[in-house]
């Protein structure tokens, strides 16, 4: 991995770090996640059980077809609430239940411990840094940033892209985590710690989800009907769980970084390069905090990961101030379409070359 370096801690974080421990204090709260996270589990593992027995039982139609989406929906939201909080060690303040919470990412058909490495000690550290980032290495495929290479395809990635998305997770269980299970790196970051438990683990859960999501379904329901529901599933769910990302990293007014084949000294301190990388959504709308876990507060999140989901409404205001106090700017979109919309836009323009 080329060396990538940033500028010593500026008055900006150590203002926002004591700013958040003091409403902490003030009121009372463990930073950890509360009954609003664990009602709102107890709610998503239910109706998981629920639909995955009724899609079993009922007739192969369309009752099935609408019950295969709404379960892959489901899916997303417990891997925004659930597995997200507890990969981060902030679903709560045992390390046990944030690890077996944290299995959920297994059940959903990929693997924590790469996860936690892809996302937790890469995306977090570097985020948007293209050669580094897995999170926006998708060439040749999708151009994300303008530093990777333009392919005449691009020119439609505004389109087919939402078509990939759909794939996303398909592609976790059948190619992703094998290359990096395999391979032993994740973009040219070298998997160095893998413990023999992990890799008992990997193999278990993969073996599961293939009885679990495959030849359960096709024992009960056959081959047509499994597969007609597992793409359908898959397709909400990889859709959901991508476009999340894309609205918070991916847009017009984020910012990225060249780490290709050089090592970079980044000019802002890793904080402010999280608030200039990153972007809000719809932070307004709990309905939608509700449903994505706070992600739409993704800057908050990547400033303070350790931090649960359900205090990131109240957190939010306190690193706006600060961060506008020290001339950095909090990029947001007041709504999800806004968001989508620039998406769709970014994407369009790099697909044009620019």
């Amino acid at each position: 991995m080329n060396r990538i370096s940033f500028q010593r801690s500026s008055p900006f974080y150590d203002e926002l770090r004591t700013e958040v421990n003091k409403y902490f204090e003030k009121s009372g709260q463990p930073t950890t996640g509360d009954l609003r996270l664990y009602l709102k589990t107890a709610i998503l593992l239910a109706l998981t059980a629920g639909m995955y027995t009724a899609m079993l039982l009922l007739e192969p139609g369309w009752p099935g077809i609408v019950l295969s989406a709404l379960f892959g929906f489901v899916l997303a939201l417990i891997g925004f609430n659930i597995m997200h909080d507890a990969c981060h060690g902030s679903y709560s303040r045992s390390k046990w239940v944030n690890e077996f919470f944290g299995y959920s990412m297994n059940f959903l058909g990929s693997n924590q411990f790469i996860w936690k490495i892809k996302h937790n000690r890469i995306h977090h550290t570097y985020t948007n840094v293209d050669g580094i980032d897995d999170d926006i290495i998708k060439v040749p495929v999708l151009r994300h940033c303008k530093s990777q290479p333009y392919k005449k395809i691009h020119r439609y990635q505004h389109i087919y892209g939402f078509l990939l998305y759909a794939l996303s997770t398909i592609l976790w269980v059948s190619l992703t985590d094998s290359q990096k299970y395999f391979g032993k790196n994740i973009s040219g970051t070298p998997i160095t710690d893998f413990p023999l438990r992990e890799h008992i683990i990997f193999w278990l859960t993969k073996l599961f989800y293939v009885f679990f999501y495959i030849v359960l379904p096709i024992w009960v329901l056959g081959v047509m009907p499994w597969l007609v529901g597992y793409l359908i599933m898959n397709a909400v769910f990889g859709r959901t769980l991508s476009m999340v990302f894309q609205l918070a990293h991916a847009v017009e007014i984020t910012h990225f970084e060249d780490a290709n084949n050089k090592s970079v000294k980044v000019e802002t301190e890793w904080a402010a390069h999280q608030v200039e990388t990153t972007a809000d959504f719809a932070m307004d709308n709990k309905v939608v905090s509700w449903l994505v876990g706070g992600l739409n507060f993704q800057v908050v999140h990547h400033l303070f990961p350790l931090v649960s989901h359900v205090h990131y409404p109240a957190i939010q205001p306190i690193v706006k101030r600060v961060s506008e106090k020290h001339g950095i700017v909090y990029r947001s979109f007041p709504g999800i379409g806004a968001a989508i919309a620039s998406h769709v836009r970014y994407l369009r323009s790099l697909g044009l070359g620019e």
